[in-house]
């Protein structure tokens, strides 16, 4: 097998401010002239995105991005899916991309659902037989059957995204290159959807999946690559680039702060760990309950908002996944502060661990990602290489006595 994507010194650079759009006038030209000097446009800050990227992923091979926000793993996928042209160096894709990188990109909002799956299936390369054939799929893997002849610009972020999906994912791409914009959706369409994902990937398809839970990156790939501020800083085995990714970037510490990650109408969002007791506990044992504490603002009044808290091991496996609308619970409300607490038995067992957090909705993700890690330590009677996910505190019972069918006093 052969290299699907080849990266070559990939670079790509944005200006900012306001001198990318200044023009010079007709007397400023002149005497420019006259002296002898360039023409040249006033000078711009500059960011590079992406920068000195050397990669080469095979095929069939599912591979996840992952680092920071602002790390340059939303501008890679749009360069292997040609919509960005680098600034220096290049991209060698072979065969067909399927992209889902922002909600709708690709569809006309004026055009009803039936005829954006046609565009979009020809801009992704199939012909309208083709197209055809599938049709009945994707419209059965979106669930809008209902809306189908329904202007676009009336469907729900999650209509448009269940639509964008199945399209790129039954368009049976030689890459499929997916963002993190499957956070929008619900629980269940996200298990379709990374179902759908492993499928292609056990065709042998390429996969390429950027997303801020890196459980669902060490489940669904066997490598990853680290962006740290437009550079690679790591390649290799998922398991082992995100067991790096996370030690070097995520806080071991009582509290998290997380507004510069928070979006739309959320404010100041921070999380932190509690004792049984409520005080702040960075390293808990295993023997004792705890509770975290989600602290935010919102900037607006909100409606139905859910929240989620999940703890991962070093696999990525979800020893805890809760949301708060299991309690028949949600937020509604004006503007103000929320704090949200969750209560947990102690049950997890001395080890490592993720701890992340989801805000949104249905249709909007305000934050979702890994936040903090979390130690929790044996207690001085544990032996060493317990296995298992969870140390609940159980009681054992042993009854002694004579064997049965033994008749003897």
């Amino acid at each position: 097998m052969g290299a699907a994507i080849i990266a070559d010194g990939l670079g790509k650079r944005y200006r900012l401010g306001e001198g990318i759009h200044a023009y010079l006038t007709l007397r400023e030209t002149v005497a420019r002239r006259l002296r002898g000097r360039a023409i040249e446009a006033p000078r711009a800050d500059e960011i590079w995105a992406l920068r000195d990227v050397n990669l080469e992923i095979e095929e069939g091979d599912s591979v996840g991005i992952i680092g920071r926000n602002g790390a340059g793993k939303t501008t890679f996928l749009k360069t292997v899916a040609r919509i960005v042209r680098p600034t220096v160096g290049g991209v060698r894709v072979r065969g067909r991309v399927g992209a889902l990188l922002e909600v709708g990109t690709g569809f006309h909002p004026e055009l009803t659902g039936r005829e954006n799956v046609y565009l979009n299936g020809v801009i992704l390369g199939l012909s309208r037989r083709q197209v055809r054939r599938r049709f009945d799929d994707i419209v059965e893997f979106a669930g809008v059957e209902r809306f189908l002849d329904t202007p676009l610009k009336r469907y729900s972020s999650g209509m448009y995204l269940r639509l964008a999906f199945a399209v790129a994912a039954h368009v049976e791409p030689d890459v499929l290159v997916v963002d993190e914009v499957l956070a929008v959706g619900d629980a269940e369409f996200q298990r379709r959807c990374l179902g759908r994902i492993g499928e292609l990937r056990q065709e042998g398809r390429t996969v390429l999946f950027v997303s801020h839970d890196t459980g669902a990156v060490g489940q669904l790939c066997r490598r990853a690559v680290w962006l740290d501020e437009g550079r690679v800083r790591r390649v290799g085995p998922a398991q082992a680039v995100i067991d790096e990714y996370l030690r070097a970037s995520l806080p071991q510490s009582t509290r998290v702060d997380a507004v510069g990650q928070a979006a739309g109408s959320l404010g100041a969002l921070a999380i932190g760990v509690l004792d049984g007791a409520g005080a702040p506990v960075d390293s808990p044992r295993r023997d004792q309950p705890l509770t975290f504490e989600i602290d935010f603002t919102t900037r607006e009044p909100v409606r139905g908002l859910d929240l989620a808290v999940y703890v991962a091991d070093t696999r990525g496996i979800r020893v805890v996944n809760e949301n708060l609308s299991d309690a028949g619970e949600t937020i509604s409300g004006p503007p103000q502060r929320y704090v949200v607490r969750l209560m947990l038995p102690s049950l997890l067992a001395a080890g490592e661990y993720t701890v992340g957090l989801w805000v949104g909705n249905d249709d909007v993700r305000l934050f979702h990602g890994d936040v903090l890690r979390l130690s929790v330590l044996p207690l001085p009677e544990d032996r060493d290489h317990r296995y298992g996910l969870v140390r609940p505190t159980v009681r054992w019972e042993l009854e002694t006595g004579s064997a049965r069918g033994d008749d003897s006093p």
